[in-house]
């Protein structure tokens, strides 16, 4: 907890409590259905949500923002991102029923309304967002693709609708195909712990 507190100061006391609970419910979940591996589980809040909340580094959602998380697993960055921002709709779609059902209980537990969790493929999804993100689930070529034709056409944030995506290492060749406007931001920038050293977080722009 205390990263949390380190690097986002003006956290309420209802969002440290939420916070909180989370290591908890996660290992509850986790001895159900293995949702994260236990040398993670051992270092979580720096692994799982402090890189979650990397993408509010880049982007304070504005209240009202619509986001969707693809291939959201147990709830990464999702959850994270919802405590942070509860003025915020969050959509939380998996392929994998099982690894929705934990990100589904773990909100219900720590009262997130502004949670939805869906069991389905991203490319069935035909609603619109002002963000679309996600960790690592596949090539960034192939998530744009996904995400095609389900951007709301005007933004009201400061950074144009588009993906924020969580990703490690070199990423020259895999963004030289991707044919839109994208900046990519070094984790560490913001970060001090070694675990961020080579992560970053990848805008977008529809």
């Amino acid at each position: 907890m205390e990263y949390i507190q380190k690097y986002f100061p003006t956290i309420t006391p209802l969002q440290i409590e939420q916070f909180s609970k989370l290591k908890d419910l996660y290992q509850f979940w986790n001895e159900q259905i293995n949702v994260i591996s236990r040398k993670d589980m051992d270092n979580f809040y720096e692994r799982h949500v402090l890189h979650s909340l990397a993408i509010a580094k880049i982007m304070s959602f504005k209240d009202g923002s619509d986001v969707m998380d693809i291939g959201t697993g147990g709830g990464f960055p999702g959850i994270p991102l919802a405590i942070l921002f509860p003025n915020c709709q969050f959509v939380l779609v998996d392929s994998i029923g099982k690894k929705v059902k934990v990100a589904n209980e773990v909100a219900k537990e720590l009262g997130l309304t502004n949670v939805t969790t869906l069991h389905e493929r991203a490319e069935n999804i035909n609603q619109k967002f002002d963000f679309i993100v996600s960790r690592a689930v596949t090539a960034m070529p192939d998530f744009i693709r996904w995400t095609k034709n389900k951007f709301k056409p005007k933004g009201i944030n400061d950074l144009a609708n588009g993906v924020l995506y969580l990703k490690g290492g070199d990423l020259t060749e895999e963004m030289s195909k991707v044919n839109k406007f994208y900046k990519v931001f070094a984790i560490s920038d913001f970060y001090s712990e070694e675990f961020f050293e080579t992560k970053k977080v990848v805008y977008v722009r529809n």
